[in-house]
């Protein structure tokens, strides 16, 4: 009997270790949501904290969309998703303890690394997904997507003829011993490369001489719109203007023909200057285009309008204005007397005076006379006018002519360049370059 109790108290012994065993293994076994739960516990909201205070994220690729450009302001408004990594140690977890190599954790319970544009108006991040994924060595995985605004100065003085480039400067960000340093790779791609009138044409990563980063946009405008709406209607006015020296000016139709040209192109003017800058280093040729065409415009109206008082009176000036009447009225005026004179003579011949026949018919051929030297002379007026009148055309084909050969070579000369680079800031930049480090008493 105690034989058995001594087997049976050995037994217990022996097995208890394996039971402790079995209790322990139960108490530590956990799954990933389990692994999850514990990290969020540690609440680490902050920043990896490293010896040289510096975090190193990776950016492995970025996905680029230009979603618009407005032309008047100079402002690029762009959508960018950043994949990036970087490792966070106490994030990290044993292989003996837990077998499991990635993680799932919501967004909002771990420290995400905040990117700075430097050129940027307003810049938007958010978080692609609401969860990120952590590795067993502690390397966070994670994507975000920034809506971002940058000013941006374009050479428009070819417009719409225009191709320049736009800087996003991405990076990360610097105070005297900590930094946040952004390895960005060379994987860039471009998504939606039209957007109105501007197309994207690339984007490439271009590092500056003093290292620092950012993406260098390639823009560019369909001429079509512009060419259409812009530089045809005012080419066409100025043909039309042309043309208008053929009308007559003596019934004022031309005159009003050309009022109407200038009034509808005041309204290409109001188009011009609610879509391009007013003003800038370089600001468009065509506002200097259409400066010249209403100038033009003008000049032809005036002289249609002078020639017009020329051929009615040898002086344009009104202070000059002659006395003598019209010819269409003193050609009534002499109709009228040469009737009178007609009845005189009528009565005269009837009572058989012929000194006073004699007078009638002198009176008639002095007035025959003096209608003659009238039309001779409206028709030297209106001929001097018509002479003036191709003068007149002469000289704006002429200086029409002109002004195209000098429009084209201006327009092949860079005379005009900006620099969108001139954002950063030396004076920090300088600061980050100083040795803070401590050197001892």
């Amino acid at each position: 009997m105690v034989r058995q109790h001594r087997i049976s108290l050995l037994l217990l012994l022996c097995s208890s270790p394996l039971a402790f065993v079995a209790a322990y293994s139960s108490e530590t076994a956990c799954d990933r949501r389990c692994l999850a739960n514990s990290l969020i516990q540690k609440e680490l909201f902050s920043a990896p904290q490293s010896d040289n205070c510096t975090i190193i994220v990776n950016i492995t690729s970025i996905l680029y969309e230009t979603l618009s450009f407005d032309t008047k302001d100079m402002k690029m408004t762009s959508r960018i998703k950043v994949n990036m990594l970087w490792n966070d140690p106490d994030l990290g977890w044993m292989q003996e303890k837990y077998k499991y190599p990635t993680i799932v954790l919501p967004v909002d319970k771990i420290w995400i690394p905040r990117i700075v544009l430097d050129n940027s108006i307003e810049t938007t991040m958010e978080p692609y997904t609401n969860d990120v994924q952590v590795r067993r060595d502690g390397t966070v995985v994670h994507s975000v997507v920034l809506f971002t605004m940058v000013s941006c100065e374009i050479n428009l003085f070819n417009y719409p003829f225009v191709m320049g480039s736009c800087p996003v400067a991405i990076n990360g960000w610097s105070q005297k011993t900590c930094a946040l340093t952004l390895q960005i790779a060379d994987n860039v791609s471009l998504v939606g490369g039209s957007r109105g009138e501007w197309q994207t044409m690339d984007v490439i990563k271009t590092v500056d001489t003093s290292n620092r980063v950012y993406l260098q946009v390639g823009l560019s405008i369909n001429p079509f719109s512009a060419v259409v709406t812009l530089i045809l209607p005012s080419g066409l006015v100025l043909l039309a203007d042309l043309v208008s020296f053929a009308l007559p000016f003596e019934g004022g139709e031309r005159n009003s023909f050309k009022v109407t040209l200038v009034l509808s192109f005041t309204m290409f003017l109001l188009i011009l200057s609610d879509h391009l800058p007013s003003s800038g280093k370089c600001s468009p040729l065509l506002h200097y285009h259409f400066c010249f065409c209403l100038v033009c415009l003008v000049m032809s109206t005036l002289a249609s309008i002078v020639l017009t008082r020329l051929s009615i009176d040898n002086s344009f000036l009104l202070c000059r204005r002659s006395a003598k009447v019209h010819p269409s009225n003193s050609t009534k005026t002499q109709d009228d007397s040469l009737d009178q004179e007609k009845d005189t003579g009528v009565i005269a011949t009837q009572s058989g005076n012929l000194a006073s026949e004699m007078a009638s018919l002198q009176k008639i051929v002095n007035f025959l006379d003096n209608m003659d030297k009238g039309e001779k002379e409206a028709q030297s007026k209106v001929a001097f006018a018509y002479l003036l009148d191709k003068f007149c055309f002469g000289f704006f084909i002429f200086i029409y002519i002109i002004y195209a050969i000098i429009l084209i070579s201006i327009t092949r000369t860079d005379i005009c360049k900006v620099n969108n680079l001139d954002f950063w800031d030396e004076s920090h930049h300088k600061d980050d370059n100083f040795d803070y480090s401590y050197t001892g008493p």
